[in-house]
């Protein structure tokens, strides 16, 4: 007898990762059911080595230091009428409004995330563990939303492959269980993944191990060993985003160091005298701008303007293939950021211009991006070059400037993140709100093109996407205490073979460098498919599933389900997340934003659905309704 027959007869989908996306599929599969499938019989299958809802990176079982770089408010895992979706909304609360009713006693939860939900304010930060235990409940009510014949079997494992033809059931092999899960569909949920090291990180961790030196390669910081980077000693960072300040927090207030608050308001570091000296540099130099904040009053900026659906369309219809990510899409881009900037600034703050807003908008939207006909009309209608958007100083703070030595190269960068806070947090620069709001609906509309322009990721993140106020300035106080100091932009690490030390060098101080027997890498791996550590990804890469250029795995955009090599969809393997070329930004968005995650989470749910009851088989009497528990799934595993 076949050892893939199915007992039960009953329709089955195995979704790959239990984390915020597979959460989010959950909920919308909950959502769509009852149009699509009624009541007939059907397992989901959740695998993931950590509990479901948080997932690996916002489990419990991390520092209480780490937090979000997103307020309360602005994180939700539910839908609402913004999202441009076939399936219904079914309105939810946001993290912030599941604090307020765990404080009000509506939402029961354990001591610890109740604690910590008690002192939470929607424009605060929350820690890693309490939106851990948001989206655990979230999952728990997505579940409880299910059919009354929709049953949800958790696996603690990890799955190592899929098997099967294009026109029968998929076969889900998972670590230590010898038998596999039979799948009428499997959905890639996997969410961020380790990855083997590139040959420039092979050879400085050879160079390492050969001089008994230190290199930590990139990864998900929070996971990551830090023992060896011992007390006092210089260690070299690459990298000055999210990454970096979580390295910072785990390094300085993780060792015992705490701040104090002056009558003037500023930080003070106190060192516990267990922490090393951070010299942090990257290709910018600077670190991510802070979140800003505050609340956008007055009229919103109308977008999409010049980057939306109409634009994409023209695109895909005319280059298809071809296209060219900045030749054809970065120029809109560009003025569509423009657009939003401008709008507000005219808006809001007329008496900064010198034309009305229509005679502007016209001329605008006439002027070709980066043109001299544009910058004509912006250094005529806006006085001040400090109203003017500027991306390329945006994205290089630090082109051509040099400074003298190292010590001006920490004041210059002092005062530069000083700066940033003032402006981030005065709505006399609102404009800079209104391109985050665009920068938004500019990676809604990526998501039909694809991973085409890597650079935009990394420009997003860095705008959009940094650190909390509190945090920048934390690190100020730490550069004056003398725990981080600042290498600048360029920097470049190199293997000094003859000393037998790391040595780092930036454009910033010309003929300065900087020694150190200690070497991180602090930014995540990129998620290429070819070179991933899961198992799972990999076969499917050596079966033959279409990748990008840019290594990731090819998906349509319509559903999302997996593309060979011709561009041919396969009916039964769905993938969402980073390591797709549909990857939306995050598995969690702000309310109404129509997040491009909410809307894939959507159409993948209905193609799910519409697939099983096309092809659904009699209805087979089964009674369970929960999902089981721990215990009683591992016992089934064995």
């Amino acid at each position: 007898m076949s050892r893939f027959v199915n007992p039960s007869g009953r329709p089955s989908v195995v979704i790959v990762g239990a984390g915020p996306r597979g959460t989010g599929l959950l909920e919308r599969i909950a959502a769509n059911a009852p149009e699509l499938y009624g009541e007939a019989p059907l397992d989901l299958h959740l695998v993931d080595p950590h509990p479901p809802g948080g997932g690996r990176i916002w489990r419990a079982g991390q520092s209480s230091l780490l937090w979000m770089n997103s307020t309360a408010e602005d994180v939700t895992m539910f839908t609402d009428e913004t999202v441009e979706q076939d399936g219904p909304v079914r309105p939810g609360p946001s993290l912030a409004e599941w604090a307020r009713g765990v404080r009000a006693g509506e939402i029961p939860v354990a001591s610890g995330p109740a604690e910590a939900a008690a002192a939470l304010g929607p424009r605060d930060f929350a820690g890693r563990r309490l939106q851990g235990a948001y989206l655990g409940w979230v999952y728990e009510r997505s579940v409880a939303a299910l059919p009354p014949r929709v049953a949800v079997h958790e696996h603690r494992r990890t799955a190592v492959r899929v098997s099967g033809s294009r026109e029968g059931r998929q076969q889900v092999w998972l670590a230590g269980r010898q038998a596999p899960l039979l799948a009428d569909l499997v959905v890639l949920a996997l969410g961020h993944l380790d990855a083997e090291l590139p040959l420039e990180q092979r050879q400085l961790a050879d160079f390492a191990a050969r001089h008994g030196l230190t290199h930590l390669p990139p990864a998900f910081t929070a996971d990551t060993d830090l023992s060896a980077l011992r007390p006092g000693e210089p260690v070299l960072v690459r990298g000055f985003g999210l990454a970096f300040v979580d390295l910072m927090v785990l390094l300085t207030e993780g060792r015992g160091g705490s701040y104090t608050t002056g009558a003037d308001g500023q930080l003070t570091y106190r060192p516990s005298g267990r922490e090393p000296v951070l010299h942090v540099g990257s290709r910018r130099g600077v670190p991510y701008h802070a979140k800003i904040g505050y609340e956008l009053d007055g009229e919103r900026p109308p977008l999409p303007r010049f980057f939306g659906p109409e634009q994409v369309d023209a695109l895909l219809a005319r280059l298809g293939t071809d296209l060219d990510f900045r030749r054809d899409v970065r120029p809109l881009i560009d003025k569509e950021l423009g657009f939003a900037h401008y709008h507000r600034l005219f808006t809001a703050h007329p008496g900064r211009t010198r034309m009305n807003w229509p005679d502007f908008e016209e001329k605008y939207a006439a002027a070709d991006a980066g043109g001299a006909a544009l910058q004509a009309l912006v250094g005529a209608a806006v006085p001040d070059p400090a109203d003017r958007l500027d991306l390329a100083a945006l994205d290089h703070p630090l082109a051509g400037l040099r400074y003298p030595d190292g010590a001006a190269l920490q004041e210059g960068l002092r005062g530069y993140i000083e700066a940033d806070l003032a402006r981030r947090h005065d709505p006399a620069h609102s404009p800079d709100l209104a391109v985050f709001l665009a920068l938004l609906s500019v990676y809604g509309q990526l998501v039909r093109i694809g991973d085409r322009g890597p650079w935009w990721h990394g420009f997003f993140s860095y705008l959009a996407s940094g650190p909390p106020g509190p945090r920048l300035r934390q690190l100020l106080a730490l550069s004056r205490a003398g725990v981080v100091r600042f290498l600048g932009a360029g920097t470049t690490v190199t293997a000094d073979e003859r000393r037998g030390v790391f040595r780092a060098e930036s454009a910033s101080v010309p003929g300065e460098s900087t020694e150190a027997r200690a070497l991180v890498e602090a930014r995540l791996p990129e998620p290429t498919v070819a070179h991933t550590r899961d198992a799972l990804l990999r076969a499917l890469y050596t079966d033959g599933a279409a990748t990008t250029r840019a290594g990731l795995l090819a998906v349509s955009p319509v559903d999302g389900r997996v593309l060979d090599p011709s561009g041919r969809p396969h009916p039964r393997r769905f993938a969402l997340g980073p390591h797709t070329d549909a990857r939306s930004g995050g598995a969690f968005a702000r309310p109404r934003t129509n997040a491009p995650a909410f809307r894939q989470n959507d159409a993948t749910a209905r193609a799910l659905l519409a697939f099983l009851r096309d092809r659904a088989a009699p209805p087979v009497p089964f009674p369970v309704r929960r999902a089981p528990t721990t215990e009683e799934t591992h016992a089934a595993d064995q």
